[in-house]
């Protein structure tokens, strides 16, 4: 109990984080990235197997992550950050010239954490398939985890990669999607509706999970089971339900925070709601 509690406050921390990283340079999305901290803190901290004070691009012997939703960079780099792959100091350099940080994580400034630019959406699944073959024929047994947003299901690839990771069993693969139902212009039902999705990625082939994507405790213990799933000739997909914004009440049941900045006035009253746990950066 006292573990989760303490996780819990990591979650409150890391949305401190990205409002102000966001609010600093008036540029970023805060949205999705309240929306997926308790995703992202229960992934580093209970999930996955890796050293960040040895990061290397292959991965090798390591559980590797992908961020397909690029945009969502604010808590991946505060997670990243409190998890030791670079110094807190650094989330001062969010989206300014010749940061590490870029609004959109890349390659070339060589950020630890990072084996992937990402962005444009849909090519992320792609790529996590891609790794997960090549663990296999290095005989690596760890696990390759992506995450992507619902939106970015409009996106073709996505189907294209997920029939050719069920014909070629990739079984060391577990995506989680965040459905949140929004997205920049709307809400994702109305833009391009997705449909069953729990149907629709069991038609492709793929062994599919749903979390309730704000609850810490159940999103690691449902990370948990389906790494426990691995191994049986199916990838994996967790459907993962969110709220935009989540924490903050005036960015939540809208998609109108998707990538906007809070003022000054904003982020007062949203820090407001969020207890400092760990020390602002």
């Amino acid at each position: 109990m006292d573990e989760l509690l303490d996780l819990k406050q990591l979650c409150s921390q890391i949305r401190r984080d990205i409002l102000r990283m966001v609010h600093a340079v008036s540029s970023g999305h805060p949205g999705g990235s309240l929306g997926c901290t308790e995703f992202f803190v229960a992934l580093y901290s209970k999930i996955l197997e890796y050293d960040p004070s040895n990061f290397t691009m292959d991965g090798n012997g390591e559980d590797v992550f992908f961020l397909s939703n690029g945009h969502i960079s604010p808590v991946w780099y505060a997670t990243l950050a409190r998890h030791g792959f670079f110094s807190l100091d650094e989330l001062n350099t969010f989206r300014k010239i010749d940061s590490r940080l870029q609004g959109h994580p890349t390659t070339a400034e060589g950020l630890p954490g990072v084996r992937m630019a990402s962005g444009s959406l849909g090519q992320g699944l792609s790529v996590a398939i891609g790794t997960a073959l090549a663990k296999k024929l290095n005989g690596d047994d760890r696990t390759v985890f992506s995450l992507h947003g619902d939106g970015e299901l409009q996106e073709g690839q996505i189907w294209e990669a997920a029939m050719s990771a069920a014909h070629l069993k990739v079984d060391n693969l577990i995506a989680t999607i965040d459905f949140n139902n929004r997205q920049i212009d709307g809400d994702v039902s109305d833009v391009m509706s997705l449909g069953d999705l729990k149907a629709k990625w069991e038609s492709f082939g793929w062994m599919t999970m749903a979390m309730e994507g704000n609850d810490l405790d159940q999103v690691i213990k449902t990370l948990q089971h389906a790494r426990s799933l691995t191994g049986r000739e199916k990838p994996i997909v967790i459907i993962m339900e969110t709220e935009m914004g989540q924490g903050v009440d005036f960015m939540m049941g809208t998609h109108k925070w998707h990538g906007v900045a809070p003022n000054d006035e904003q982020l007062e009253s949203a820090l407001g709601q969020l207890e400092e746990t760990l020390g602002d950066y």
